[in-house]
Parts: C-alpha cells; structure tokens; sequence
C-alpha cells in the first residue's frame, strides 16, 4: 500500500509536493505532542528557536519529497540536483586513499547518495528500518545504479573498509545515534550525544580523506543545491575527541541552512546498554587517584 502511494505521489513536481509538504508538516506538529516538544526543544538547545515555523513546514517538505527521491526515474531526480564543489571531492579521490562522504540529516539527505552514485561507485552504510512493511521501499529505493547498500553490522563495516582499501567512496549519515559500543558521549549543541566513532576509526586505519555533504532545499519546489565540504581531520586524538571534532563540524554544516535540519530527530537518546552521560563515576573512578590509571 505505502508503495504504491509514494509511486502515485512521485509523478507529481516538487513545485506541488513541497507546498503540500509544508502544510502536512504542520498538521503533524499539532497533532503530535511528543514530536512537537522534541523539535522545539532541539530548536531551543541550539539556539535556533526563532525557526520554529520554517523548520515546521521544512521537515513536512522532507516527508513528501520521499516520494520523489525514492520512486521518481533517476533521471528526473538528478535533474534537480545542482551540484556543488564537486572537484573538492574529485580532488580527494584522486589521491587514491578512498573517501568517506559524510551527510548529516540536513536539507534532502536522500538525495545525496544518488548524486554521487551518478559520478562514482559509492557504498552506503544501511540500518534496515524496524517496520518490515517499509523495507521493500526503502531498499528499493536506494538501490540505483552504482549504489551499493552495507548493512549496519559487523559485515557492512568490513565493505565499507575494503571499499575504501580499493580507493572507492562510502557514505556515512554521522549525525544517526549508533548503538552500544560503537559511540562515545560528545557535546552537540551544548548537550551530550551519543555519538558514532566509526568515521575517525576507517580514516586512522586508510588514510581516507572525510567530505561533509549537504542538499540545501531551494525555495519554490526548484530542487537541491548539493553542496560539498572538506571535514577537518578527526583521526587524532581519542575518541572522544574525535567525536567532538566531527559533532563541531556537524554544527558548522547545520549553520549553513539550520531551518532545514531534522530537529524532530531523538539525537540525544540513551541506546540501550549504554550508560547515561550523567550517570554517577563508579566506585573505583570515585576513589583513582588523580593523574592515576
């Protein structure tokens, strides 16, 4: 059923979807409690409360034009993607170390993967969604030509490595709260996240070169602006440090169009298994002496 919706809906323009969109974007947040305080108080925690509204009706945007990212040919999909500083990217491939595209839930992030997928090879890491009805949609969708899907376990990762041994391209959505031993807690926005350390971990092991990636919502229904950024390095250091650096960056990116960020997104959930931030020192780092181990 939720199929053939998205494939009845993907024949429409963006110029009629994103308008509708706006408007179910609305409709969710009033009638949605649980979402409505969420949104608001990540809008709140980074400083961003005056966006209350356009970031309302941008996230309705992001729910319709699913539709036309996932169903639409290809063809009509890239057609409205006006990309951006490719030869930033090229230029890190043609180092021959491999490159992590990193694109964090800012603006069509779906759309992203497709745009690169036209140039290049890419293998994208892949969490199977928890409702297996939405399963044959959404890896069908993403399934394009030159696009590879790594499932989000031990597998996938070795993918992703040998990918990047070959000197290919892998994408990462940096901003997704990893589950039990694969993060660590970092400030995003003034706030603890649990935060993946798998970007820091595949450059230190191959040397790749760490591109952040955006798809600006343009105004109208007159498509993306995809856009590519060099990441500083985040290979140094410990994790938690490298966490940082790359939630640091995810700030700086988020700042370029912060109304078109996920806000409703659970960033600073507590996976299971995972101790809280604040949860009291053990015992034994109560009582270690300071400078000890």
């Amino acid at each position: 059923m939720l199929v053939h919706l998205f494939r009845l809906l993907s024949r429409l323009p963006l110029t009629v979807l994103h308008p509708f969109g706006a408007l179910l974007g609305w409709l969710v947040y009033l009638c949605a409690p649980t979402y409505r305080r969420r949104l608001r108080a990540n809008l709140a925690r980074a400083g961003y409360g005056a966006l209350r509204a356009p970031a309302i009706a941008e996230a309705g945007k992001s729910l319709l034009e699913l539709a036309f990212v996932w169903c639409a040919a290809p063809q009509r999909v890239l057609r409205t993607a006006q990309v951006e500083n490719w030869p930033v990217a090229q230029a890190a491939l043609d180092g021959g170390n491999g490159v992590i595209f990193l694109t964090p839930h800012l603006g069509c992030f779906e759309i992203i993967a497709q745009a690169i997928a036209a140039r290049i090879p890419l293998t994208a890491l892949y969490r199977p969604p928890r409702k297996n009805a939405l399963k044959p949609l959404i890896e069908g969708a993403r399934s394009r030509h030159n696009l590879l899907l790594a499932p989000a376990n031990l597998g996938g990762v070795r993918t992703l490595l040998k990918a990047l041994k070959q000197g290919g391209a892998i994408g990462l959505l940096p901003d997704q709260v990893p589950q039990n031993g694969e993060g660590v807690w970092a400030d995003f926005f003034g706030a603890p996240a649990y935060t993946m350390t798998l970007p820091a971990k595949l450059q230190q092991m191959t040397g790749a070169t760490i591109i952040l990636s955006y798809a600006q919502r343009l105004p109208g229904g007159k498509g993306f602006l995809v856009r590519f950024v060099p990441c500083p390095p985040l290979a140094g250091g410990t994790p938690q440090q490298q966490a940082q650096a790359l939630n640091r960056a995810m700030e700086a990116l988020i700042a370029n169009c912060p109304a078109q960020y996920f806000w409703s997104y659970n960033r600073f959930k507590t996976p299971a298994g995972v101790t809280p931030p604040d949860a009291p020192a053990t015992a034994a780092t109560a009582t270690a002496p300071a400078g000890g181990r």
